[in-house]
């Protein structure tokens, strides 16, 4: 048997002449944290809502657990979470209500279900808030009941899209550490942000998206060797004469030196030694400095260095 959750092949999804999805493919593995990249209006949504048969495409074909995905494919769906982008909860209902409902659509036998929502409310850290409506919540716990309601049912899939806009910094850390937790318990999950950090924190394999296409696939350390870039070196400093910068780019990995802002930004492409080799010209120019530091590459490096530009636009 495939251990193949997810496969998307060729998915076209057009708005009349907006091409939101094009040409996408995916094969998400059994236990992955896949993590879906991209800018908001990427395509990552239109992907997932698709995935889940929520939309009609244009082209393609997907398969979840090795079935074709139908808008009637209730035994699939039955195995998947959804963790939306937007609150989707009953303003009407209190919290343990609110899972209780979305539980209750998967699971009929009654003390199963109870069973389920404590479990998922004490998984959230919802248990002091049960009796609360929604509109009561702040915006983190808010987002914990969305999650407790996607999860409640112990989906084997679970996708959360976008699950940390908007939170606090306390909140966002417990949703991530959650996450990670589902995932050791055996849920596959599909992540779809525009963080990168939490991207990078959590996910095992990333694909990034731009303009509906994939245009770069990895894990993170895979995708950071792709560019040229390895590392950048900060040397907080007066303006240089040309003569320092211009030896520093007779260095056999520095690739670009640039003077922004107090400070002389120094490129590499490669090598253990670039700071020693650069500390070596600093002192026998007998130049004066300050603070010195190095930074390895980001996901957002990344996706610079392939769109020529910010992930948050």
């Amino acid at each position: 048997m495939s251990n193949t959750v997810v496969k998307v092949e060729n998915l076209v999804k057009k708005y009349k002449e907006l091409t939101a999805v094009d040409q996408l493919n995916l094969e998400i593995k059994e236990g992955e944290v896949f993590g879906l990249l991209g800018p908001n209006g990427c395509g990552k949504t239109t992907t997932i809502s698709c995935i889940l048969s929520l939309l009609a495409f244009d082209e393609g074909k997907i398969e979840v657990f090795g079935k074709e995905m139908t808008p009637v494919s209730y035994d699939l769906k039955s195995m998947i979470g959804i963790v939306p982008q937007n609150m989707a909860v009953f303003d009407e209902l209190n919290v343990y209500e609110n899972v209780d409902c979305f539980c209750g659509m998967y699971i009929a036998d009654q003390a199963t279900r109870k069973q389920y929502v404590d479990e998922a409310l004490d998984f959230v850290g919802l248990n002091d808030f049960r009796k609360f409506r929604p509109k009561k919540l702040s915006g983190g716990l808010a987002r914990r009941l969305n999650i407790a309601c996607g999860i409640a049912h112990k989906p084997k899939l679970i996708i959360f899209d976008e699950p940390t806009v908007a939170v606090d910094p306390q909140s966002r850390n417990k949703i991530l550490e959650g996450i990670v937790d589902l995932n050791k318990q055996g849920a596959t999950v599909i992540y779809t942000s525009h963080y990168m950090e939490e991207v990078e924190q959590i996910c095992s394999r990333i694909v990034i998206m731009d303009h509906g296409k994939k245009i770069a696939e990895g894990t993170s350390d895979e995708l950071k060797r792709t560019i040229k870039n390895t590392e950048t070196i900060f040397i907080e400093m007066d303006e240089p004469a040309a003569s320092l910068t211009e030896k520093m780019k007779t260095l056999a990995n520095v690739s670009d030196v640039s003077w922004k802002e107090g400070k002389l930004v120094i490129a590499c492409t490669g090598g253990r030694h670039n700071l020693i080799d650069i500390m070596e010209i600093l002192q026998a120019e007998k130049v004066q400095f300050g603070r010195v530091w190095s930074e390895l590459p980001t996901l957002n490096d990344v996706f610079l260095t392939i769109t020529g530009k910010e992930l948050r636009d």
